[in-house]
């Protein structure tokens, strides 16, 4: 019979202390996850399935060593999350699964209708590839060898959910095991491990041409041969969670593992094909560069926003050609506002911090007063602080438009040419780059513009 790996999220040392997790409500997510991870634990023995769980005091990247030194082709891992929001009204289960592998995703909604089955009052956020994850990837999908999955239990940092989460945990437990256990069985529905792999094969497509070589389909995620890699003039001797397999005598890598490098990559059922394309539209070494040109067009921005929040345009319906407008006035690249903007207020959903009606769509503060936040006269103006705010950062040049931005003369001009230059400076998050970039990557792949 396959195993179940059990990982709960937080608790072991990262950065030479011990990682709590997201922290609301008097409690922290490694104290949650580790009393609901016993509970999934104990109710799968009892129902004769051999579950591991990882020890709590390793970090993120020990855990999935831990794994990957233990699994077999026949198990599986589940890692528990709960979650923080700006806004206590953001609730809700959700699994992530790798993206571009629909066995995964139909794996993450047996695992995910187990939960909501039981605790009907939990939100249902849905099952989502890992790109559409902060981060724009995340590496319990992407490192774990095995058939692996990330779900997030609810938000610690909504009262509905916490309480539910700590009243209710058992039925969380049972619901959890409930889908891991479906999910097992489909893994492994005969209990058999075959001695020799037998992966079957797959075509690949590069930038519109069929390649002479086939990949393999392992697990639901799609390999291609490393000889293509080094086609694409791709060096992977500096990506050590690159994962490679050997099959056959031929070294394979997934080829998801490739968007890191600029490469987008689609999968057609239909056609058993991998497609890979490497001639994109924008130019990659320049993503980063917030003094730039954007590339989106206004109905792309718009159905992105609508995609990602249907309600977003009722109240502001010209904010893509706004950010267009005003980013293109100072030579600031509007995607990369247009992003920070989705980032930071939700896809317009805002928070419990921003109202809608201040138009303040980068939580930019005031000055003076006492307000935590700035406001602004109109959708437009808000817009224009925004850009200005960026362009103090990036750039020495001077404003077109007469200053609308509060704190534009407190900055140090030029400081912050690229988007991971304002970790630590516009937020305290030091990935507040990384997930601007991560979303206009689903941006730019929406548009088919990578």
């Amino acid at each position: 019979m396959g195993r179940i790996f059990i990982s709960a999220a937080h608790g072991g040392r990262e950065t030479g202390g011990i990682d709590p997790g997201s922290i609301a409500g008097g409690t922290s997510e490694a104290r949650e996850m580790i009393l609901l991870r016993d509970l999934i634990v104990t109710e799968l023995r009892a129902r004769s399935f051999d579950v591991l769980a990882v020890p709590d005091d390793l970090s993120a990247a020990q855990t999935i060593a831990w794994i990957n030194s233990r699994g077999r082709r026949v198990d599986v891992a589940l890692e528990i999350h709960a979650d923080t929001a700006s806004s206590p009204s953001v609730r809700g289960a959700g699994v992530y699964y790798i993206a571009n592998n629909q066995e995964r995703k139909t794996n993450g909604e047996l695992v995910l209708m187990g939960l909501l089955r039981r605790i009907t009052q939990l939100p249902n956020r849905g099952v989502k590839p890992d790109t559409d994850s902060g981060l724009g990837s995340l590496a319990f999908c992407r490192q774990v060898i095995i058939p692996s999955l990330l779900m997030q239990v609810g938000f610690l940092s909504s009262p509905e959910d916490r309480a539910l989460l700590q009243n209710r945990r058992r039925e969380f437990a049972l619901g959890i095991a409930d889908g891991v256990a479906s999910w097992s069985r489909v893994i492994d529905p005969n209990s058999v491990t075959s001695v020799e792999p037998n992966y079957p094969g797959i075509n690949i497509n590069i930038n519109g041409q069929k390649y002479a070589e086939q990949g393999i389909l392992v697990n639901g995620n799609s390999y291609i041969p490393i000889d293509l890699v080094d086609q694409l003039r791709i060096d992977l001797s500096k990506s050590p969670n690159v994962n490679r397999i050997s099959y056959r005598n031929i070294v394979y890598i997934k080829a998801v593992d490739l968007r890191d490098f600029n490469v987008a990559i689609g999968w057609d059922a239909a056609n058993r094909t991998v497609s890979l394309r490497s001639n994109l539209l924008v130019c990659a070494d320049q993503l980063d560069r917030i003094m730039s040109r954007g590339n989106a067009s206004e109905i792309e921005l718009q159905l992105f926003l609508r995609n990602n929040n249907e309600n977003a345009l009722v109240t502001f319906p010209d904010i893509p050609k706004l950010y267009r407008e005003e980013g293109n006035a100072e030579g600031v690249n509007y995607d990369i506002a247009f992003c920070q903007m989705c980032l930071e207020t939700g896809f317009l959903r805002f928070g419990s911090d921003v109202r809608p009606e201040q138009n303040n769509f980068a939580g930019l503060g005031s000055i003076g007063g006492g307000a935590e936040v700035a406001s602004f006269s109109s959708a437009r103006i808000g817009v224009r602080a925004h850009i200005q705010h960026l362009k103090a950062y990036a750039s020495l040049e001077p404003l077109v438009n007469e200053i609308v931005d509060p704190r534009f003369r407190f900055i140090t001009r030029g400081i912050a040419p690229s988007i991971y230059q304002l970790s630590g400076r516009w937020s305290v998050d030091l990935d507040y780059g990384t997930k601007i970039l991560a979303m206009m990557k689903r941006l730019y792949e929406s548009a088919r513009l990578l």
